[in-house]
């Protein structure tokens, strides 16, 4: 692990030594208040690592201090790899983002819209089916069955839908089965997209999704860290969360990295660390490349990052903020302003609802990664953590 930068390179990095500290210390604070049991703090300017700094507990419950090379449940934050990946299998020639889902994945055939009458629900066929770019988009007509109580969502918790001991195969079949709460094309609704997105990594390749994230992008990238199960050898590496949310409330049971699952979930299941997260960040900034090794075009990667949404609308203000639109796999920002944290027009960013949380900036060329398992704060801290990197910035 790198050593912290000196005052002298931080200030040629364009970063104020002193509000660095301040930034640290803010986090540093809460930790001691006992509201974060720990995080890893890392931000990243002109292809240097400027700060990996780790505060806290790795495991309140065993007193144990936070290291840099802590394991981290990220959910959300595995959606950009898996779109990384769908994007080499267009760049191959072997997917195109306007096929239509049921092309490649036949139980996606003549899906069924779930309306509301006034004589009560009832189902029709969808005006157009959902394509790959809707998938990598969240426009697919999907959802996810924690994020509301409509008719859908009560039938995503009944089939379960979030088990991770069916596979993607059984997954996929399970959740085609059901009606989309949207007319695909028409609504930006986050969902279960990405986890399609896995299963047709999987139908395509021939592997599955744990393989060629493995073969492909993990592998080459050296992010040694990252995958959908930790090893035992690995296991005292782990961060947790608190046993009793600080904040009050029922706390968030978080994902068991020991267990293997049979769902290798696309949209939430990989566990990863600072260091491997920042090789990926730094290869998307890279425009596709790291180390010599390339495996994305530099275009296609400005394509990913660019908004895909232009006229359709968000459902959800808290996950897609004023001045956004999203990308293929990113929140992307459109405007200076509007949005309540700071950030130059293009940066790309996206989170996991068990705390964790990145942004990219190109026109800045920095990146930073929050790391924490608090469930219950990760909205108040994703606006923390970008706002004080911001504010380190003086040149």
């Amino acid at each position: 692990m790198r050593a912290p930068l000196p005052p002298a390179e931080l200030a040629d990095l364009g970063l104020c030594p002193e509000r660095m500290r301040h930034l640290v210390g803010v986090f540093q604070a809460d930790v001691d208040s006992g509201r974060l049991p720990g995080a890893v703090l890392v931000l990243a300017r002109h292809g240097r690592i400027a700060l990996m700094e780790s505060i806290g507990k790795l495991d309140p419950a065993r007193d144990a201090p936070m290291k840099r090379d802590a394991v981290f449940r990220i959910y959300s934050m595995t959606k950009p790899i898996v779109s990384v990946a769908v994007m080499m299998l267009i760049e191959q020639g072997r997917l195109k983002l306007a096929d239509p889902v049921h092309q490649h994945l036949r139980e996606f055939a003549d899906q069924q819209l779930l309306v509301q009458t006034p004589d009560g629900v009832t189902q029709r066929p969808v005006q157009r089916a959902a394509t790959v770019q809707d998938l990598l988009r969240h426009t697919a007509g999907l959802t996810y069955e924690f994020l509301g109580d409509s008719p859908v969502q009560q039938l995503y918790r009944q089939e379960n839908m979030g088990a991770r001991a069916r596979s993607n195969a059984e997954f996929s079949q399970a959740l085609a089965a059901l009606p989309l709460m949207f007319e695909p094309g028409s609504v930006w609704a986050y969902s279960r997209a990405t986890d399609v997105l896995g299963r047709l990594v999987e139908v395509v390749t021939g592997r599955t999704l744990a393989e060629h994230l493995e073969q492909t992008i993990l592998g080459p990238l050296g992010m040694n860290d990252t995958a959908f199960a930790v090893p035992e050898a690995d296991h005292a590496r782990i961060a947790e969360p608190f046993a009793h949310d600080p904040d009050g409330g029922i706390p968030m049971r978080l994902i068991d990295p020991r267990e293997k699952p049979a769902l290798h979930s696309g949209g939430g299941g990989l566990m990863s660390t600072g260091a491997d997260y920042a090789r990926f960040l730094q290869f998307m900034l890279n425009k596709g490349e790291l180390g010599g090794v390339r495996l994305l075009g530099p275009r296609t990667v400005d394509f990913m990052t660019a908004d895909h949404l232009g006229p359709i609308p968000g459902n959800d203000p808290a996950l897609l903020p004023p001045g956004h639109g999203f990308g293929l796999g990113f929140a992307v920002r459109t405007a200076a302003g509007l949005a309540p944290m700071p950030g130059s027009v293009g940066t790309y960013h996206w989170s996991g609802i068990g705390g964790t949380s990145f942004f990219v900036d190109p026109a800045e060329q920095l990146f930073g990664i929050f790391l924490a398992q608090a469930p219950n704060q990760r909205e108040h801290y994703r606006a923390l953590f970008r706002t004080l990197a911001y504010a380190a910035l003086v040149d």
